[in-house]
């Protein structure tokens, strides 16, 4: 089997192409695993698909068969320690694991690529991202009332701060489900700690969202306030627009 060196280029820049438009998704929302690392998944298979269908023709001698699904198939096996590397556990809760999913789908996708599969290759990638852009939408519409509701607040370090804002919490009847507390960074500027706090909560269904964000924003040592990823902002509060 022979292959002309610009389809071997051709090839190798849809896997470069497809991968990127993955890795776009993940890095605009701060993913372990984002542009460069899918690009490099995506053309890494794609490669050794080629080398897998073609490398090896030139060096068998006559009545041998090449079989280019045996290399390629180790792929399958080796993405699965990268995509569990993006996984992270901490505090009970699990994060990572579309990452892990969109590592692998994109090993698929270069692979396609890399043995001539190009309707395979772009179908995937769109259904790709038609899963991620679209759906996260109405999976955030039709299920919101079922979900946990993610509250991060941003503050300086000191002494006693979980449980304040945990107190506000409960006076608002807010149940706290779980909670997770990142590393203190420094602020070179103002020598001070800060920390980040990421809540999930059970809220009742009559809270009144402004008089919990304004409680919040009286604790002096709180930042910035994020609901469901969004930043909640004081003059936001007062001007009557959450």
């Amino acid at each position: 089997m022979y292959i002309e060196s610009w389809e071997i280029a051709v090839r190798l820049l849809l896997a470069v192409f497809l991968g990127g438009l993955i890795g776009v998704e993940r890095e605009r929302i701060n993913r372990p695993a984002g542009f460069r690392t899918h690009i490099l998944v995506c053309s890494g298979s794609a490669l050794i698909m080629l080398v897998s269908a073609y490398g090896f023709t030139g060096q068998m001698g006559d009545g041998f068969l090449a079989d280019p699904g045996r290399i390629a198939a180790g792929v399958v096996t080796g993405i699965g320690f990268l995509g569990a590397g993006t996984i992270l556990q901490q505090r009970g809760s699990v994060r990572g694991l579309t990452t892990a999913a969109t590592i692998w789908v994109v090993s698929g996708v270069g692979l396609a690529a890399g043995i001539g599969f190009y309707l395979g290759a772009i179908l995937t990638t769109f259904f790709v991202l038609i899963s991620l852009l679209l759906l996260r939408r109405a999976e955030d519409y039709f299920f919101v009332r079922r979900r946990l509701k993610h509250l991060k607040v941003r503050a300086v370090d000191q002494p006693g701060l979980l449980g304040l804002i945990g107190a506000i919490l409960g006076e608002k009847m807010v149940n706290i489900r779980k909670s997770e507390l990142s590393e203190p960074e420094i602020i070179e500027k103002s020598g001070v700690d800060m920390i980040t706090i990421d809540f999930f909560v059970e809220v009742p269904t009559d809270l009144n969202l402004k008089d919990l964000f304004d409680s919040l924003h009286e604790v002096e040592s709180i930042s910035e306030i994020h609901w469901q990823n969004e930043v909640v902002r004081k003059d936001n509060l007062n001007s009557g627009l959450l």
